[in-house]
């Protein structure tokens, strides 16, 4: 199962999740400037990133948006791109944030775990109901899914925080995935539906970790959304249940430690990371 690889990776390497949402105004001119068209230069660019950091990082998450972004070669890019992290044995998680049902949601199920953008797990949107999930239990024998439940984004209270008979709309939706989880679990326990809690909400965090001591977490919101590296461990537990996502900081780290090797500068970042949760 895929959440028994990560776990081992989050074990033997570290807590980090590389975010390769890679714009193109990301990468230094005198390495863009290599190739003749940006598609080229984004490619080239992650797979740098993923040789330099491969040992040291937990997974990958590749945002869609980025490479839709950029049209059908940039589709090709982004099916480069998973096909890379699969080459090299690593864990791969597609940020599509879809939230369908009935046949539509099979489509997408069978899109991205399968053929020309198949992945290791991926992120759901449950706000249409449960139903939004079922189409992709069929393929958790494999893969992976991550929920959306409690994101780093401003304006995720507008309906995340709305009062229900027993909480928040958010610890339903927990309470549910969590019921759910259960009937897809791997040797240590894992279920295969994790969950997106952002890090940006710290005076949640306890709550949140308590109510779901067995699930794996995908945190975003560290660094420049403001999120700490506190609430991070936190959220991690003390079976160190989650992955910590940093997209920007480790692209650009080059310009953090004013270098044109930004392979370099992205190892150096990472590692970094890696010491403030341990």
């Amino acid at each position: 199962m895929i959440t028994e690889k990560l776990y081992e990776n989050i074990k033997s390497k570290s807590v980090v999740c590389v975010g390769l949402d890679t714009d193109i105004n990301y990468i230094p001119e005198e390495f863009s400037g290599k190739f003749e068209n940006k598609c080229d230069a984004v490619l080239e660019y992650n797979k740098r990133i993923i040789d330099s950091t491969y040992d040291i990082a937990a997974c990958y998450k590749v945002q869609i948006a980025y490479y839709e972004s950029m049209g059908i070669k940039g589709m090709k890019v982004y099916s480069d791109t998973l096909k890379y992290i699969k080459s090299k044995n690593l864990v791969a998680i597609s940020d599509i944030k879809r939230g369908d049902i009935g046949a539509t949601a099979e489509k997408y199920a069978k899109a991205h775990f399968s053929g020309d953008f198949e992945t290791d797990m991926i992120t759901v949107n449950p706000y249409m109901g449960t139903d939004t999930l079922k189409p992709y239990y069929p393929y958790l024998e494999s893969k992976g899914i991550f929920v959306l439940v409690r994101t780093s984004n401003p304006g995720s209270g507008d309906f995340q925080l709305l009062k229900t008979e027993n909480g928040k709309l958010y610890s339903e939706i927990a309470e549910k995935i969590k019921s759910e989880g259960m009937k897809y679990t791997d040797k240590n326990g894992i279920s295969q539906i994790g969950m997106v809690i952002g890090c940006t909400h710290k005076e949640e965090a306890e709550k949140i970790r308590y109510e779901n001591p067995g699930s794996l977490f995908l945190i975003p919101g560290y660094g420049a959304q403001g999120g700490e590296a506190e609430t991070v461990k936190i959220l991690l537990g003390k079976n160190r249940l989650g992955v910590v996502n940093s997209s920007r900081a480790i692209l650009t780290a080059y310009k953090k430690f004013k270098t044109d090797e930004f392979d370099t500068a992205a190892r150096k970042e990472v590692n970094e990371m890696k010491e403030k949760f341990i």
